[in-house]
């Protein structure tokens, strides 16, 4: 059982335990041979981590406590910039590029809040897929089911797992059409995505400029919502969770539910059950907007085209040294125009303004984070089933991306069986609500 931010906290204030005992037991995770860390870890900061979880251990003897993160081991994914090194993102075609200059506002606001560096996370290269296979660094396996050895989800593959295997009690991921969210339901975590402008992404080598978000997985709704105000630039703090009584949930029938395999389908109508019980009006809506996506980006969307914008000149000089299956998706944006490019744009604009007239009078939506648990990583060897997989496991989770939206992924699968995610999402800037809600759906998930 991951252990909570909470409990953490109040381990290293009774005196139970230090923040450089803490930072020693996740580098011995992460440094086990016959564990993940080979897989979850770009680069370890073994010596830092200890030196910044000593200097966390003397403030607290001197009664400071920066925030909740303090003397806390934190992963960060490979996508963040820190000062002195070469930002990577999963790849080995910037292995010449120089060191960043400065570090991101997310990784000085973690430092700010005390949080201990274990490391930078491995990820899909260039964060450019949702199953987390990566060909340079090799996949961190999923937790469950090792010996079938299932794939973590991604982007933010290594991040998902510092969390489960103990190497981090939290990890800053991104979510550009799922990357935070699809990790965390595939592994049995909570994800949250927020609105892509609430936490700053300078410094954070990009994918989507219109869709990008940076948000954390951990333990549990109470723990994403600290290191999401963190992130934010607030005083850490946590909404009160929501009363379920009498509260809207609209479930789009639309799209969002086909193709469930038959454990998600269980897990998502018991968790229904379980929030109608406990007096929630859960209610099945139509969305037929959601359809229009796949149309909208039929040559490649928003991510393909500002993806190229990016890679163009990089490719140019070491395509080769990309993952193939990375290459041929960033390709994709080489033959979109300007003017469809603002096409994508207006079209956007009109589709968003659509779904939330829709789903006005609701308090959130529901639905399976991913329709499937995850899939073999063997499975995937074939391009074909690659991208039918990456598709249905983006699938749901883009819908709230392209909707600037906000979203929670909450663990709602039966003890010891496949890990299964139920998605608490919301309009733009309904962030502390969908945290708010998500703490009592949590909570109504638990007592089960």
């Amino acid at each position: 059982m991951t252990s909570t931010l909470a409990n953490l906290q109040a381990a290293l204030m009774a005196g139970d335990v230090t923040a450089e005992a803490l930072a020693e037991a996740a580098l011995s995770k992460a440094l086990a041979p016959d564990g993940e860390g080979a897989r979850v870890f770009t680069r370890i900061y073994a010596e830092r981590a200890r030196e910044m979880a000593r200097a966390s251990d003397t403030l607290r003897k001197a009664g400071i406590v920066r925030s909740p993160l303090e003397g806390v081991p934190i992963s960060i994914k490979d996508l963040f910039d820190v000062a002195g090194e070469t930002t990577w993102a999963g790849s080995v075609a910037l292995d010449d590029a120089p060191p960043a200059a400065a570090s991101s506002p997310v990784v000085e606001r973690l430092v700010a809040a005390g949080a201990v560096l274990v490391g930078r996370t491995n990820m899909t290269e260039f964060a450019f897929s949702g199953l987390g296979l990566n060909p340079h660094y090799g996949t961190p396996l999923n937790p469950f089911d090792r010996g079938t050895g299932r794939i973590p989800g991604g982007s933010s593959s290594g991040a998902a797992i510092s969390v489960t295997d103990g190497m981090a009690a939290a990890a800053i991921g991104t979510d550009t059409g799922g990357s935070v969210r699809i990790p965390a339901a595939l592994c049995g975590l909570t994800g949250f995505k927020p609105t892509a402008r609430r936490v700053p992404r300078d410094g954070a080598l990009p994918l989507s400029m219109s869709l990008d978000s940076v948000g954390p997985l951990a333990a549990s709704v109470i723990c994403c919502a600290l290191v999401d105000s963190i992130l934010a630039g607030e005083v850490p703090r946590v909404p009160e969770a929501a009363s379920l009584q009498g509260l809207r949930l609209a479930v789009p029938t639309t799209l969002a539910l086909d193709g469930l395999d038959d454990h998600v389908a269980a897990a998502f109508q018991a968790a229904l059950s379980a929030l109608s019980a406990a007096g929630a009006l859960v209610e099945e809506i139509a969305v037929p907007e959601f359809m229009e996506l796949a149309q909208i980006n039929a040559k490649g969307g928003l991510a393909a085209s500002e993806a190229w914008h990016w890679h163009r000149a990089l490719i140019g000089r070491a395509g080769p040294r990309y993952d193939p299956r990375v290459l041929v998706r960033i390709r994709r944006g080489a033959d979109i125009s300007a003017a469809d490019y603002l096409d994508i744009v207006a079209a956007r604009a009109a589709w968003m303004a659509a779904v939330e007239r829709r789903i006005a009078g609701f308090d959130a939506l529901l639905m399976p984070t991913v329709p499937v648990i995850a899939p073999a990583i063997a499975s995937l060897a074939d391009e074909g089933a690659y991208g039918a997989a990456n598709l249905l496991i983006l699938r749901n989770p883009t819908l709230i991306n392209f909707l600037d939206g906000c979203a929670l992924s909450v663990p709602c699968h039966p003890a010891g069986t496949a890990p299964v995610g139920l998605m608490v999402a919301g309009a733009g800037g309904q962030d502390r609500r969908i945290l708010s809600i998500g703490r009592a759906i949590e909570a109504a998930l638990a007592d089960r």
